[in-house]
């Protein structure tokens, strides 16, 4: 039975072409941003994706293009419950969260069960599947850091308890209990630390430093900056960040690996920037800094350089450019 109308509900039974040959992945929050980008992704690569979203942030508008694709298929169900797949399931790429401080701040409950029980389900159906399992974590698992650039080994520095604890603390338990599958039930695992990533898809407003600045700046509103803009970040293109989490899951490191781009600059040097490409008469006020806001992120990506052979290729300029074109497309 070949898919046409590729939507299905939790208890649906879920039907590819009977090929064999090709991988069958599925992709938990395939309807958010990051997570639409590796539907596109492995599809090209040949693969069969399900890509299962409860929609809590995801949009259907990211993977519309996609529906009548027989390689792909949605599944409208949430991850916290039992997960049912029928049929064999190669990789599971667990990728569901609020991701943006606006959205975990706003659904705190939802962020910690979704890296808890959401974890726990979908690590069950990796075992059961005997599937490859590749958890998205992230480089909030380092906290306001101590060391820097961030590297692997770093234990971090996190406020168990504050407002980002939602999602630091959630991300931390995340990994401890992929570790745990792979230790004791022996299941293939993956585990990548995002850092920054923009493109296409994001959405404005959503509270990261990007999209708020241009949707301030399209609309010749102040730019928002906290603290004293002396705080700095790395922003990686979303096209080299699934590159190298494809290449993550088909290597053999199971230890957490650093994905995004080292290249670092203050929150207020962005500033200008998104300003500068606008074309915009915006000015920079000031707020105070968020509770447990991290100084600094850098990651150091020399494991991901040796056992990957990735490093990011996107320019900063370029890639600001596209999701300008993006946004503007979207607003007009």
């Amino acid at each position: 039975m070949i898919i046409t109308c590729c939507v299905y509900k939790a208890n649906d039974y879920l039907h590819f072409p009977e090929d064999n040959t090709l991988e069958r992945t599925l992709i938990t929050g395939g309807a958010g941003f990051l997570g639409s980008h590796l539907c596109d992704y492995f599809i090209a690569k040949g693969h069969y994706v399900i890509c299962m979203d409860n929609l809590l942030t995801g949009d259907m508008d990211n993977i519309a293009h996609l529906f009548g694709n027989e390689r792909f298929a949605f599944v409208k169900h949430d991850v916290t419950d039992f997960i049912y797949v029928e049929g064999k399931v190669d990789n599971i790429l667990h990728f569901a969260s609020p991701a943006s401080p606006i959205d975990y701040l706003k659904l705190p409950i939802q962020t910690l069960k979704v890296g808890s029980l959401g974890t726990h389900k979908a690590l069950g159906l990796a075992k059961e599947k005997g599937a490859r399992f590749l958890l998205a974590s992230t480089s909030e698992c380092y906290g306001d850091p101590l060391e820097h650039p961030q590297s692997e080994d770093y234990w971090g520095n996190v406020n168990p308890v504050g407002p980002r604890s939602v999602y630091d603390e959630a991300k931390r338990f995340a990994e401890a209990l992929t570790m745990a599958y792979h230790r004791y039930h022996g299941i293939d695992t993956r585990i990548v630390r995002i850092f920054n990533t923009y493109g296409p898809r994001m959405r404005l407003d959503d509270g990261r430093a990007l999209p708020t600045f241009m949707a301030q700046a399209m609309r010749g509103e102040d730019i928002t900056v906290f603290g004293d803009g002396s705080q700095t970040r790395s922003f990686c293109y979303v096209d080299d960040m699934v590159e190298g989490i494809f290449r993550l899951l088909n290597s053999s490191e199971v230890n957490p690996v650093n994905i995004g781009n080292p290249g670092e600059m203050t929150i207020l040097e962005f500033a200008g920037k998104v300003v500068g490409l606008c074309g915009s008469r915006s000015r920079v006020v000031f707020k105070d800094l968020p509770v447990d806001d991290p100084k600094v992120r850098r990651p150091d990506i020399t494991k991901a350089r040796k056992i990957l052979g990735w490093e990011p290729k996107v320019r900063l300029e370029d890639g600001l450019k596209l999701v300008l074109e993006y946004f503007r497309g979207k607003t007009a």
